[in-house]
């Protein structure tokens, strides 16, 4: 979505790129080498779910190396959606202008980390997308992939929101967005966390960009997805449907 040019944007800020963890021991720290490559002026906060691999242990190691990569031990594994709001509002008291989402598997490229955060100088949330040209998937098996299009398409369709990657989560956002989305009121995780905070973005007005990224299959460790997270997903997304027709027709706000 746009808002045909009319708006001004200010600077951005410091950026925050937030990296939620549960067992990624054998990931952290290329992840982290790689984002620091790709954007050194950025910061890095290590979101860590008490993992028993030792992932904690290795983010302070990292972090005792490099004054510009925080560590956020939270208590145990709360889900994807969690660790994200407790790293946005960790963000956000801490006074950065950007806050970034991505995975620590590798799965998103933090060597496109800069176009997102170049197009976020004329937005408010910018999304990584696999879903519109020039974007692309390496290696990800082919019911990976029906899911995540058919996803995509039906919360497109059922919400009405003008976003070819819906579920995706390679994101920045600027602070006054995320200060904008209710997220006290979240409590949505994985497929179906993304698909709020993108729903959440388009009924309050924001300007809403995509830009084509590569997504690649992890290597190593262990998919984080399961039944629950895509049954969660349906129902919610279907509830939010449905509430949206209604209030359309109604002619009443999103509540």
């Amino acid at each position: 979505m746009n808002d045909g040019g009319q708006r001004r944007y200010g600077p951005l800020g410091k950026a925050l790129v937030i990296i939620p963890t549960y067992n990624e021991a054998e990931n952290i720290k290329p992840i982290v080498s790689r984002v620091r490559a790709a954007v050194p002026e950025a910061d890095i906060l290590i979101a860590d779910d008490n993992s028993p691999d030792g992932t904690g242990k290795l983010a302070d190691e990292l972090a005792a190396e490099d004054g510009q990569v925080r560590v956020l031990h939270r208590k145990g594994k709360e889900g994807l959606g969690a660790a994200y709001l407790a790293g946005f509002q960790w963000g956000l008291e801490h006074g950065y202008g950007v806050l970034v989402e991505m995975d620590a598997d590798g799965s998103h490229q933090p060597e496109e980390l800069p176009r997102l955060l170049t197009a976020l100088k004329s937005a408010d949330l910018v999304l990584g997308s696999r879903w519109m040209p020039g974007g692309r998937i390496v290696n990800w098996p082919k019911n990976r992939e029906f899911l995540s299009r058919g996803a995509s398409t039906y919360s497109r369709l059922l919400l009405g929101v003008p976003i070819r990657d819906v579920t995706g989560g390679f994101r920045a956002f600027r602070a006054e967005t995320l200060e904008g989305l209710g997220l006290a009121a979240v409590s949505s995780q994985g497929y179906c966390f993304q698909i709020d905070l993108a729903r959440r973005a388009v009924e309050a007005g924001f300007t809403v960009v995509e830009v084509p990224i590569t997504f690649v299959e992890r290597e190593v460790g262990d998919s984080k997805m399961s039944k629950d997270i895509v049954v969660e997903a349906l129902w919610k997304v279907t509830a939010w449907g449905v509430e949206s027709r209604a209030n359309r027709i109604l002619g009443r706000k999103p509540s």
